[in-house]
């Protein structure tokens, strides 16, 4: 059976950490996608010798029932904010928010505690729960 926990271990002996996974269907097929994440960025080296480590393990313990296939990835430079250890890790940089009254706004997350984000736009710091949030991602002017 699949545990999690040991995934995570597995790929943090591999110097990076799991941002998140989601299954998906494209083509028709389901894919198992596992995002990794360091502060160095990740090499599609990194990518490659997660998937190694991990496909014969999930070959035993698979992640999920019938056929399916297993990617690994970065989350990418604009990548969403789900949970709280992902606004956690992406203090002191540029988020894009939409609340679920629809108001959208952009600027820095100074901080983040009791599932509250501490975001800088311009010269007003607003403080935003968690619950009000329709989705958040980082984000990279071009």
């Amino acid at each position: 059976m699949f545990d999690r926990d040991n995934m995570v271990k597995i790929v943090e002996s591999c110097g990076v950490h799991v941002y998140d996974t989601e299954v998906v269907s494209e083509f028709d097929k389901r894919v198992f996608r596992l995002y990794i994440t360091s502060k160095e960025g990740i090499s599609l080296d990194k990518c490659a010798e997660v998937s190694r480590i991990l496909s014969p393990i999930f070959d035993v313990e698979p992640p999920l029932d019938g056929e399916y296939f297993f990617e690994v990835s970065s989350p990418g430079i604009e990548r969403k904010l789900l949970k709280p250890e992902h606004f956690s890790a992406s203090i002191g940089e540029k988020i894009k928010i939409k609340l679920k009254d629809k108001e959208k706004f952009i600027g820095i997350l100074e901080g983040f505690e009791n599932n509250q984000a501490h975001v800088r736009l311009d010269t007003e710091l607003k403080v935003i729960s968690l619950d009000s949030i329709e989705k958040a991602r980082t984000y990279f002017e071009w």
